[in-house]
């Protein structure tokens, strides 16, 4: 029988696996408290950071039911022939939300959750950045505008959801202002006050 070292690993998209991922106990729900929550740790860490290297903003109690769909790289190590049930990802997204590093989305479910693998505050500390580095400070912008740039942008693709909350915490600052447009909604960015 032949062991397998505990190393970091990539996977085909680039992503360096940590070597916690080769460990069969990372796959199964721990019954002493104290192990899971080091579990659910190390799965929140991966799962955020995977999220931000493939610009993932969904995770599906789905994801782990079935095979060939983005998550297979994390949510399942077939060296060791694990995958995280889905029961014990419901438990890490649970965590998650109560921990404000995601969000059950659509609201009213626990099935389906929007990462926070930047929080509302760090999108809108980007999407003022983005704003203001190319010239749309006092420009009145859809929503569209800004989800599908002609030039993509590190905001390319965000939910309309994490948008709205970036937007709110900006305007909460003075750095914007929603404004209603033909289209539906638009915001205009501000200099504002970045002192307060």
């Amino acid at each position: 029988m032949s062991f397998l070292t505990l190393a970091p690993r990539t996977t085909p998209s680039g992503y360096l696996l940590p070597s916690i991922h080769s460990a069969a106990p990372l796959f199964t729900q721990q019954p002493n408290p104290n192990t899971q929550a080091v579990v659910t740790e190390h799965w929140t860490k991966l799962i955020l950071s995977y999220a931000r290297h493939r610009r993932l903003f969904i995770l599906r109690v789905e994801d782990a039911e079935a095979a060939g769909n983005d998550w297979d790289e994390i949510l399942r190590n077939e060296q060791i022939n694990r995958r995280l049930l889905p029961s014990h990802l419901v438990y890490i997204m649970a965590d998650m939300v109560a921990k404000n590093r995601a969000v059950y989305e659509p609201a009213r479910q626990t099935r389906s959750v929007l990462l926070y693998w930047r929080t509302p505050e760090e999108w809108a500390e980007a999407l003022h950045g983005w704003a203001d580095s190319t010239g749309q400070l006092n420009m009145i912008l859809t929503f569209y505008d800004i989800i599908e740039p002609p030039v993509p942008s590190p905001l390319s693709g965000i939910p309309m959801t994490l948008l709205r909350k970036a937007i709110t915490v900006l305007a909460k600052t003075s750095r914007a202002q929603i404004i209603w447009v033909a289209d539906g909604e638009g915001v205009r960015f501000l200099a504002g006050n970045t002192n307060k």
